[in-house]
């Protein structure tokens, strides 16, 4: 179809008309023009210029015209003010104003580009951080990624602070280095060895208690001890039978031993609850089966003094419990190796008993008490028991609870779903107003986002962190910090020395040969070394 062709042209005016003549004939100029430029237009786009104005493009295909477009980097926006509040809410990571110098040095807040320092004690005697009601801290992390060495380094960091650090339970010995280079002792258990722990010698009396009140809280401690004890052995609650019996032995030892100026045994208890005789003449005209009903509580008891833990617990303490040392720890490695932590747990309750005597003194100060791998204390709801009592007593008490743990899911480990274990597991991590997570394993991840309440973003941060970076939540404030060790510190908390250990030694005798310094085998070696053999070249030297 041939193209229809059109054009217009000015007409002439004539020179003496009147304005409103020109504008006339210029106005049929325009519309004479914009005619030709329709009748060339093809049909399709001369429908397009026909639709109704409502429905046409606001710009066309080439995009909006002038500066305003964006195009060649000219956009001008207008300033917009806010308030810091408004620009940490925008940007987390980016305007977090911190938790303050305040306290203990860790590290590297890693998107503020600024030290990080935390301190459980002052942010919460000043009220800073809302929400924050607690001094407890659980942190998680997989194997190798730098936990124990931060659990070590705010220690013995804090230690310079004034405070003193307490671990009940070492299970592989790795604090007792630690302990006696930093002026503290640490107490070794175990079969063969030299230590003994009596975990019914009775506490100091703080000042401010009296006698009568004192004596009762510390026969109420000695039975939780026990029935905790009896508890883990039986694997099972105990009986209302039981109870009673365990009641009665207790009294009938504490005066006998009161008698003769010495302190309660645990031996001595067994030996109680295994004469029926002795307990039911102690019961006096209500007896009946008492004795035989405490059969079970006796042998029990008797593994402490006759089993596979004899020897460090049925003898009065070797070592007097020093309240003003800066760090005490109870080294149980010698215990639980077989993959059977009854041993373990059975040591970690006594042990723990032991060393409530300082955290039960509101004067002791502020102190840290650190459970290192407490994922193998989750299984026995006892020990779980005896932590949630230190987890509320903690403000009173002025300690701040550590629990190390590999993942988020040992707390689910605990029990079933609405079993006594897992409200207790659960309620330790609920009484923890600071959680530090290290990298998790992919399938942990779910688990941790639903225990913790981590968003999206902090869920994929926690997979991809490095060794020594972790996600910190400070009652509802993430930081991602990067924990910094002085080069001491990285050789007393090396945890890998026997995984990079060297195959052997240099002796006076081996020879020292420069880097990219290739070997003449022709030429003599010097006076006390020895040549290198023609076609042997020394492992690792680069030539």
């Amino acid at each position: 179809m041939p193209r229809t062709r059109a054009s217009a042209s000015p007409l002439f005016v004539p020179r003496k008309t009147s304005r409103a003549e020109q504008r006339a004939a210029r106005a049929g100029f325009a519309e004479a023009r914009r005619q030709a430029r329709l009748a060339g237009t093809p049909p399709k786009h001369r429908a397009e210029q026909t639709l109704d104005p409502e429905l046409r493009p606001a710009y066309p295909p080439a995009g909006r015209p002038g500066p305003a477009s964006a195009r060649g980097g000219k956009l001008r926006l207008p300033s917009h003010r806010m308030t810091t509040a408004t620009a940490s809410g925008a940007y987390p990571f980016v305007a977090e104003g911190g938790l303050g110098a305040e306290g203990v040095f860790i590290g590297r807040d890693v998107h503020a580009e600024a030290a990080f320092c935390f301190d459980p004690f002052s942010l919460y005697s000043s009220g800073r951080i809302e929400g924050f009601t607690n001094p407890n801290v659980v942190l998680a992390g997989i194997i190798g990624m730098g936990k124990s060495a931060l659990a070590k380094s705010i220690a013995t960091r804090s230690i310079a602070h004034g405070y003193r650090i307490y671990i009940p339970c070492d299970p592989k010995g790795e604090w007792t280095s630690v302990s006696q280079a930093l002026g503290g002792y640490s107490i070794a258990l175990g079969p063969g060895l030299p230590g003994r722990l009596n975990p019914l010698d009775a506490p100091a009396r703080p000042a401010s208690v009296s006698e009568e009140d004192w004596s009762t809280e510390v026969r109420k401690r000695r039975l939780l001890l026990l029935a905790g004890l009896a508890r883990t052995v039986l694997k099972r609650d105990l009986l209302p039978m039981e109870h009673t019996a365990l009641d009665l032995a207790l009294d009938l030892v504490v005066a006998e031993a009161a008698a003769r100026d010495m302190v309660p045994l645990l031996g001595e208890i067994a030996h109680a609850l295994g004469s029926p005789e002795h307990l039911d003449r102690a019961f006096g005209h209500q007896s009946g089966h008492l004795g035989s009903a405490a059969q079970d509580l006796a042998h029990a008891l008797r593994r402490l003094v006759h089993g596979d833990l004899s020897g460090m617990f049925d003898a009065p303490s070797t070592v007097a419990f020093d309240p003003s040392t800066p760090m005490l720890s109870i080294d149980l490695s010698q215990l639980g190796g077989s993959g059977d932590d009854t041993a373990l747990v059975l040591a970690m309750t006594c042990a723990s008993a032991w060393m409530e005597s300082a955290l039960a003194d509101p004067d002791g100060g502020r102190r840290w008490v650190i459970y290192d791998e407490a994922w193998r204390l989750m299984r026995h709801v006892g020990l779980l028991e005896r932590m949630q009592s230190q987890w509320k007593l903690s403000r009173g008490l002025g300690i701040a609870n550590l629990m190390v743990i590999h993942r988020l899911s040992d707390l689910l480990s605990a029990g079933d779903a609405g079993s006594r274990g897992r409200v207790l597991a659960e309620g330790l991590l609920a009484d923890c107003s600071t959680r530090i997570i290290y990298r998790q394993e992919p399938d942990q991840l779910a688990a941790a986002a639903s225990l913790l309440g981590l968003t999206g973003v902090e869920t994929q941060a926690v997979s991809a962190l490095t060794k020594g970076r972790g996600l910190w939540k400070v009652a509802g404030r993430s930081f991602i910090t990067q924990h910094i060790l002085h080069p001491a510190e990285r050789e007393l908390f090396d945890t890998d020395a026997r995984m990079s250990a060297k195959v052997r030694e240099f002796t006076n005798t081996d020879v020292l040969i420069p880097v990219n310094r290739r070997v003449d085998p022709r030429r003599p070696a010097p006076a006390g070394q020895h040549s290198v053999p023609a076609g042997i070249e020394p492992a690792g030297v680069e030539t």
